[in-house]
């Protein structure tokens, strides 16, 4: 049984705002921004080349049980990138108030940065340099065709 994840509510306090940073600032795509029932807005949002996006939601948590999330209190959201350096420039060009790239070690996967959304949801930016060559999803793939022969 193959299991994905590919939808992460992320609770914030206005939702036009939060979508217009997103799509602006950090480049992720708007998939949908509709009202999906009576009552329920939602807006979904992914990053280029991602198989897992983040919903935005007025009425989202009331489907949802336990405790709602407070806006801002999502910390450790990871995005990655092939080349660190290029998507600094980009974010910076976009207006997006980010962190210099920190090398931890020479290693593939040891570059962070790091941002916050408006709320104050902190997201953190890795540089996998091998994602370049093997993209994720034909990695996937790759490892499910091989499983099945």
């Amino acid at each position: 049984m193959d299991i994905t994840l590919e939808v992460i509510p992320l609770p914030v306090t206005d939702i036009d705002r939060a979508r217009d940073f997103y799509r602006d600032k950090v480049g992720f795509h708007v998939d949908i921004d509709q009202e999906v029932m009576p009552g329920m807005r939602i807006v979904q949002l992914t990053p280029p080349g991602s198989g897992c996006s983040i919903a935005l939601g007025d009425s989202l948590w009331e489907m949802t049980p336990g405790p709602t999330p407070a806006p801002g209190s999502y910390q450790g959201l990871q995005l990655c990138v092939a080349d660190i350096k290029a998507a600094h420039a980009e974010f910076v060009a976009r207006g997006l108030d980010i962190s210099e790239p920190v090398q931890y070690a020479p290693d593939d996967g040891a570059t962070f940065m790091h941002f916050q959304d408006p709320d104050g949801n902190g997201w953190a930016v890795q540089e996998y340099r091998r994602r370049a060559t093997e993209p994720l999803h034909e990695l996937l793939a790759n490892q499910k065709r091989q499983r099945e022969s």
